[in-house]
Order: C-alpha cells, then sequence, then structure tokens
C-alpha cells in the first residue's frame, strides 16, 4: 500500500467516525436524527471493513467499538476516585423548607440559588476520561468500591467515547430505560414465557449489569448525566454552568433542568411537577434541588453518606383501591396463556386503569389474589398498571380462588407448563387465538407493515374464512375486500397496495415477521446482514448461528426448530409464491447475472475491461476469454476482434456497451 493511499483510507475512517458520533448526538442526546436508520447502518458497516481491513488504524475510542465482544468473567471492583454518596430524602414541603433553612443557617446568607432537576429512577454510573478518552465506567457499588461496567457502558451510544478535553475528567450520571423500551421488553420476555421486570428501573440496572455486553446492548439503555466527581484545573463556579458546560462537551444533559432563587421557586415548579411527570418518556420519581454555587457546596461538605448541599424531594407514590371483578385469560401467538385481572375502574397517574396483568399463575399464587378481592393497584414505572397486594381485611367469603384452566380457553387443547419455565402454553399451533396474534404480529409496522389491517379487520377476514394465516392475505381479491363490515372501496384499494407493498419488506422485517421463537428486531437485523437470503438461513446450522454477535445458543435452537418444521417450510414456500422476497436486496441484485457467461471485446467507454469483469462476477456471472456454445453474451465495444466475428457464426447474442449498462441496472 502506498502512502498516499494510507493516508487516504486513514481520512476516510476519521471521517466516518465524526459522522458517526455526530450521527449518535443527533439521535440520543438532541432526538432530532438527521438520516434514516438504514443510511446509520451503511456508515457503520463502512467503517467496520475499513478497521478490519487497516487494523493499523482502529481505537478504542471508535464507535464500532461501543459493542463489547468478549464475555467477561466477572466484574472487577472500581475505588471512586470520589465516593459516590446517595441523597439525603425528603417527602413534604415542610421538610424541603427545613432543609432550606439548615443551607441558609450553615452559609450564614439568605441568598441562595437552587438548581433543581428531575430525579430520574435508574442506575447512578462514573465515568472517568483520561487524555480525553473514555477509559473506565463503573457502577456506584458501596459508594466507595464500585463494578467495572465499562464495556457495557460503551453499548449506550449518547456516551461520549472522546472528548475535546484533556484534563482528567470524572462525570456521574444515571443509566435509564424509556418506559416505550420497558413496555416493549417486558411484552416480549411474557410472550416468551421469560419474568417480567417490575420497573424501568430494574429493567435498566439487570440490563447494565450483564455479564455480555452484547446483552446490555439490546436493552437499548440511555444516560443523563447530572455532575462532575472529580475535575482538574477548572475554573466553572457554579453547578448549572458545570451542566451547561458537560452539555457542550457532547454529553447528553437533561433539558428539564432549571436554576431558581430560593426556596420559595423550588416549591413552586414541585407543584406543577406533580403531573407533569406522567408525560415524560422516562420515569422519574422525585426531583433533587441542589445548591448552585459550587463554593457553596464546598463549604457545606457532606455527612459520610450525603452531601449537605443537594436533597431528593420524593414524590408521594400513587396507588389506589380497588376490586378485581374477574380474571381472565389471554392467547398468545407463541401459545402462552396470560392472566389479566379485570378491575373495578379507578384513576391512577393521570389515566383510567380497568385491567392488570398478572403475568402467569405464580404470581397469582405469590400475592394470593382472589377474584372479588380488593387490592391495591398503582403504575409499575408509571406506565403499567399492577396489583401490589390484597387488601386480606376487606374480605368477606364471596371472593373465589382462580384456577388456571387445563385446556385452552380458545380451541379447548391441553395446555402445558414445561420444566423450568413460569409460562403456561397451548401446544395447538392451529389454535386460533394463536393464528390471530401471528397475524398481528406479521402485519405490524416492524414486521411486514401492512397500513389499515387493523384487529377488527383480521377478524372479519378469519371468521369469514377468507384467511387461516398471514400467507393467504396476498391471495385477497377486491371483491371479497369491499364487503367487509367499515370496508368501502376506496379502503379496499388501500389495503390492497398495502399488502403488494409489503412484498418488497427488507429481508430483516420478513425475518421478524416469521414471529420465530427469541428472535426480535434487532437479532432479525443480524441474520439478515449474515446470510443475506431466507433459504441460506434456512440452511444454518446451529454452530453458524452461535458464531453471529448476539446469536445465542437458545436463539439458534429456535431457529433451527422453526425451519425444520414442515407447516413453517409450507408458509415460506406460499409467501414466495405470492412474490414476498426472500432475500435483501444486496442478495437479489449479486445474483443478477447468476449462471450467465460473457466474453469482453473492444474497448468500452465507462468501464475497463478489468472493471468490467469485476462487475459482472459481483451479479454472479462469469467472464471468458473464449467465445463458445454456450457463451450467453458477447458485449462488444469500441473496434471489437475477432470475438465479434465467432459470436456472430456461433449465434451468439452481441450487445453493445449501453445495453450491458441496463442490463446491469436492472432490478
Amino acid at each position: 500500500m502506498t502512502m498516499d493511499t494510507k493516508e487516504k483510507v486513514k481520512a476516510e475512517i476519521e471521517d466516518l467516525r465524526k459522522q458517526i458520533e455526530e450521527h449518535n448526538y443527533r439521535y440520543y442526546v438532541l432526538n432530532t436524527p438527521t438520516i434514516t436508520d438504514e443510511q446509520y447502518d451503511k456508515l457503520m458497516q463502512r467503517l467496520i471493513e475499513l478497521e478490519n481491513k487497516y487494523p493499523e488504524f482502529k481505537s478504542p475510542t471508535s464507535p464500532s467499538q461501543r459493542v463489547g465482544g468478549a464475555v467477561q468473567e466477572g466484574f472487577k471492583e472500581v475505588k471512586h476516585i470520589v465516593p459516590m454518596l446517595s441523597l439525603d430524602n425528603v417527602f413534604d414541603e415542610t421538610s424541603l423548607i427545613d432543609f432550606d433553612r439548615r443551607v441558609k443557617q450553615a452559609l450564614g446568607t439568605l441568598d441562595v440559588e437552587y438548581v433543581l432537576e428531575p430525579k430520574i429512577d435508574g442506575l447512578a454510573v462514573s465515568l472517568v476520561y483520561e487524555n480525553g478518552m473514555f477509559v473506565r465506567g463503573a457502577t456506584r457499588g458501596d459508594g466507595s468500591v464500585g463494578e467495572d461496567v465499562t464495556q457495557n457502558l460503551k453499548t449506550i451510544r449518547s456516551i461520549p467515547l472522546a472528548l475535546d478535553y484533556k484534563n482528567m475528567l470524572e462525570v456521574r450520571g444515571e443509566v435509564y430505560m424509556t418506559k416505550d423500551t420497558f413496555v416493549k421488553l417486558n411484552k416480549e420476555r411474557k410472550e416468551e414465557g421469560e419474568p417480567v421486570f417490575a420497573n424501568p428501573r430494574n429493567a435498566a440496572a439487570g440490563g447494565l449489569r450483564q455479564l455480555d455486553p452484547k446483552i446490555t446492548a439490546k436493552r437499548s439503555l440511555n444516560i443523563f448525566v447530572y455532575g462532575v466527581g472529580h475535575i482538574e484545573n477548572s475554573d466553572i463556579s457554579t453547578h448549572f454552568d458545570m451542566l451547561m458546560w458537560l452539555k457542550e462537551l457532547g454529553f447528553p444533559v437533561n433539558t428539564d433542568i432549571t436554576k431558581l432563587k430560593g426556596i420559595k421557586g423550588v416549591l413552586e415548579r414541585i407543584a406543577d411537577w406533580q403531573h407533569k411527570r406522567f408525560d415524560l418518556p422516562y420515569m422519574i420519581d422525585g426531583l433533587v434541588v441542589k445548591v448552585n454555587s459550587l463554593e457553596y457546596q464546598r463549604i457545606l461538605g457532606n455527612t459520610a453518606k450525603s452531601p449537605r448541599w443537594a436533597i431528593a424531594y420524593k414524590f408521594p407514590a400513587e396507588k389506589k383501591q380497588t376490586v378485581v371483578q374477574d380474571i381472565e385469560i389471554t392467547v398468545g401467538r407463541t401459545g402462552v396463556l396470560t392472566p389479566t385481572a379485570i378491575l373495578k375502574p379507578v384513576e391512577i397517574a393521570g389515566s383510567i386503569v380497568k385491567r392488570a396483568v398478572l403475568h402467569n399463575e405464580d404470581i397469582i399464587k405469590q400475592k394470593d389474589i382472589k377474584i372479588g378481592d380488593t387490592v391495591w393497584v398503582h403504575k409499575a414505572g408509571d406506565v403499567i398498571p399492577e396489583i401490589i397486594e390484597v387488601v386480606k381485611d376487606k374480605r368477606n367469603g364471596t371472593e373465589r380462588d382462580f384456577v388456571l384452566p387445563k385446556k385452552c380457553p380458545v380451541c379447548g387443547e391441553a395446555v402445558i407448563r414445561l420444566k423450568g419455565e413460569v409460562a403456561t402454553r397451548c401446544v395447538n399451533i392451529s389454535c386460533s387465538a394463536r393464528t390471530k396474534e401471528s397475524i398481528l404480529h406479521f402485519i405490524s409496522r416492524p414486521a411486514m407493515n401492512i397500513k389499515g389491517l387493523g384487529e377488527r379487520t383480521v377478524d372479519n377476514l378469519l371468521k369469514k374464512g377468507l384467511i387461516k394465516d398471514a400467507a393467504d392475505l396476498y391471495a385477497l381479491k377486491f371483491e371479497q375486500l369491499v364487503n367487509l363490515e367499515r370496508m368501502g372501496e376506496k379502503s379496499a384499494n388501500n389495503l390492497l397496495k398495502a399488502i403488494e407493498d409489503s412484498k418488497t419488506r427488507p429481508l430483516h422485517n420478513l425475518i421478524f415477521a416469521l414471529g420465530i421463537r427469541h428472535i426480535g428486531q434487532t437479532a432479525a437485523k443480524k441474520l439478515a446482514e449474515h446470510f443475506k437470503s431466507i433459504d441460506k438461513l434456512a440452511k444454518a446450522t446451529q454452530e453458524e448461528l452461535t458464531s453471529i454477535p448476539e446469536i445465542g445458543d437458545k436463539m439458534a435452537e429456535s431457529i433451527v426448530s422453526w425451519f425444520d418444521d414442515k407447516s413453517n417450510r409450507n408458509f415460506l414456500e406460499r409467501l414466495r409464491r405470492a412474490g414476498v422476497a426472500m432475500e435483501s436486496k444486496e442478495e437479489a441484485k449479486s445474483s443478477l447475472l447468476k449462471g450467465k457467461s460473457f466474453v469482453l471485446t473492444g474497448k468500452l467507454e465507462s468501464f475497463s475491461r478489468t472493471q468490467a469483469q469485476e462487475l459482472i462476477e459481483s451479479l454472479g456471472g462469469k467472464v471468458s476469454s473464449q467465445v463458445s456454445k454456450r457463451t450467453d453474451y458477447v458485449v462488444a465495444g469500441k473496434d471489437p476482434g475477432s470475438k465479434l466475428e465467432r459470436a456472430k457464426k456461433l449465434g451468439v447474442k452481441i450487445i453493445d456497451e449501453d445495453e450491458f449498462k441496463n442490463m446491469i441496472l436492472m432490478r
């Protein structure tokens, strides 16, 4: 490699890293993405390709290094540079006013400025930077010693790996999970028969403290930075200015932080937050009040456990009593039976609650829930209605025990509970409830995205016998749809167009749509990137599957089992006959000239001879130096030689350069 080539490669790598980090910042910090996921993935793939080809340019701060590869044997202990203290809590305004009184008394002044911050309900961490590079991340632990979770923290893309600041810096932050991610994660775990998380904080903490960073990466964690533990050579004088400086460096800082004069302003804002908190995309369990002046913080100091210059005002837990009127069973697409409590409607955290999922039989027994019980209910993580406990003093003897049925409530077939699982399942793959849920999964936005096909229409199609599974959707006719309830001519045409459009969905959407157990959206993308086609995926062995990052033993077993099932293979074949794309666009293009033999003769204007040959081979074709009866095409450029005459004698098809270009641009 020449020096010029090396410099060009290095420049491209640096430019790619800069672009990717900018897009990470826009997406994860500013929430204003400027490119699509597909465009982002292409940038990342190109970077990884170059770094693998030119390892001398690899860097620990590259965005490609965010997802760690090796499984750690255990967490190492990390001694914090400055102890990570916990906050004292108050639960009413009187206690908050008392905190303000102590601060003023200790400082000998009546003029105190405060900073008010949302108290994110997550996991506190420390981020250490040396010479501008992220070198170590740790959990709080006991305050003095935490766990080294550096590789896991690198999976959080809002954490900068490199800074435009070369002095020693230790930043403090709170790792959290959004409400939407929490709901999605629990839904997937419930469907797979795995224990669900109680709240977003537990899910975030469990995700960060994984020995395998690839598992952490799947949890889609995020972070808000809330302060500095240690900094060298800083002339910043207030906490608020410090946060703004951290924001300029590229750290994610909460936008709801406010600077207030005196405790009166704090109390006024707290009143606003009582209801505002329910509208946030993440969970907070209170507000943090901090003295703004860093000099005042130094004077006030700390106790053995907590800073004297900060306090956490905790929101009162909102829970209410209601009655369990019944317990219903729903059957999911993998056959899991899920009990749900039907509640007497009650308003909690800003909305009316009528149902609370009980997840499985064990939870009902542990909490001793009976039909007719009066119960305490709250929203776990401000999101999911949950029965906390039974008010047993209110039992009057009319309450009834709940018994999980021995047969599926939908199809009447036997249900089983496998050893080691908390879920009870219907084993009948033809169960109408499983069929309906499978279809709803298939048409959902992350899957085949068939717009205009809602649950009610799916019910109607199933009841009328127009479909038996998702593959039947591609055989629907206008005449069948237009007579359905709530389906006019325009709606019918729109639905048929949406069904037709779904045939060209990317491969990863199809893989996800198949509903293979344990295979979520992230895994589907990895499989699509690796195999490029359904046929190659279908032939994959368990060993080949587990060699792919993020595909574990359970997932590999599930994939092999799915493709071994004859009914699943028949389902796929029906999709193929309907015209559903079974390979990635890159794979489809690479087989465009598959099996075709070419001979090149004469000078081409748009390509060198080598470029034309490489292009044909990249599209699946072959290039020969001699014309024979087995030659499919002779590409004739300017001043062709004797090969052209031989092609004419043998009757081989001759095309010029324009025809050749049209051929390779086919899709």
